[in-house]
């Protein structure tokens, strides 16, 4: 008996955090994703840690992906990463937006995101990024 393994594409949760409210990157980013072939669900703007965690869990994603645009984001971000690693959860952290130090990137990996987008970043790199690192589960 032959046994059928079904492979998708990485179920991807956006949103912005805290009081960022600058949305146009985020869209442009989960059109993109949406039209390479990813399961897309986007939150919108003024979520909290909490919002984020508790609709991930519910939509069962394998990825968040924040945007942050103002240095009072990097705390709630903090603060999504320590609930997912309370909670065990196996959910990856990407980041992109206004990242403009390479040391506030390493920052944030070194805090547990997977990877960080910055403004020079292009829509291509961040396909080209999911494509490869998470074409199918």
């Amino acid at each position: 008996m032959t046994s059928l393994i079904m492979s998708r594409k990485a179920k991807i949760l956006l949103s912005l955090i805290g009081l960022d409210q600058h949305d146009y990157g985020i869209k442009l980013v989960a059109n993109a994703l949406v039209k390479a072939g990813f399961e897309v669900i986007y939150l919108g703007k003024f979520q909290t840690a909490e919002t984020i965690i508790n609709s991930a869990i519910q939509e069962d994603v394998d990825i968040i992906g924040i945007s942050i645009n103002s240095p009072e984001c990097i705390y709630h971000v903090e603060k999504l990463l320590s609930q997912i690693k309370e909670k065990k959860l196996g959910i990856k952290i990407i980041v992109g937006g206004s990242i403009i130090t390479h040391d506030l990137a390493i920052y944030l990996k070194n805090l547990g995101v997977s990877e960080v987008f910055g403004p020079h970043s292009t829509i291509k790199d961040i396909i080209n990024y999911f494509e490869n690192q998470y074409k199918t589960l």
